[in-house]
């Protein structure tokens, strides 16, 4: 997964992003970094997930760079709460320190985008906003393999999903594709069909698996053993 990509053509209204983090000079760095950009303004910033999820609940960015670890309420929470209370909830990605976080992991079982981490570089950065906010996922495949063996260590092997039985053969190639981090025009050009397409099987994944989105859908793969016996 590359997160690099070109802006939106121009006409369309900036992308509207929230920055939630504790630390003043983390959300001006981003801040400066966003705003240099024409197609992207950040329209609001929180110290904590308390302040998050009622600013986000009133502004409804298209896009939340959150803070995993904040105080009052962590970004695991804030993001469990904007995603439950909003019909129409913005794309989060969760901004950590360690690629290994847990809280990593439990923030995307909660639903978020997707998660970068604070030395990512500027044009990461940009490139991850702009990527999760057309309805791909942010995701870094060696990491959440990582994350999803680490939580499931010790146990049982798991069952084999029932989801996994109604998945048809090229469902389940782009899901296993899917996990590698591809985007949808990925997954077009690798599959050789068309962006319409693509939208189509990627929505029937989402569905059988019960995913609120890819990333979703990806972990709950990983947790039913689904691509552990692939990978």
């Amino acid at each position: 997964m590359s997160p690099a990509s070109p802006p939106p053509p121009s006409g369309r209204p900036p992308l509207r992003i929230v920055l939630a983090d504790d630390e003043r000079m983390v959300r001006t760095a981003l801040r400066v970094i966003l705003e240099a950009e024409p197609d992207l303004e950040v329209v609001g910033e929180a110290a904590s997930g308390a302040e998050a999820v009622p600013l986000v609940r009133s502004l409804a960015p298209d896009v939340v760079l959150m803070d995993v670890r904040m105080p009052e309420i962590d970004g695991i929470r804030a993001t469990e709460q904007i995603l439950a209370t909003m019909a129409e909830p913005p794309r989060i990605v969760v901004v950590t320190t360690f690629e290994n976080d847990a809280y990593v992991y439990d923030a995307l079982r909660a639903g978020a985008a997707g998660f970068l981490l604070k030395r990512a570089d500027p044009d990461e950065l940009i490139g991850a906003v702009r990527l999760v906010a057309r309805g791909d996922s942010l995701l870094f495949p060696a990491a959440v393999r990582a994350l999803a063996a680490a939580h499931t260590a010790g146990g049982p092997a798991p069952a084999a999903p029932a989801w996994a039985a109604r998945l048809t053969d090229r469902e389940s190639d782009v899901l296993r594709l899917m996990a590698t981090g591809l985007s949808n025009h990925e997954l077009s050009e690798r599959l050789g069909v068309g962006p319409q397409t693509v939208k189509t099987h990627v929505a029937a994944v989402l569905a059988k698996t019960g995913s609120r989105d890819r990333t979703q859908a990806v972990i709950a793969a990983y947790e039913g053993g689904f691509l552990m016996k692939k990978h």
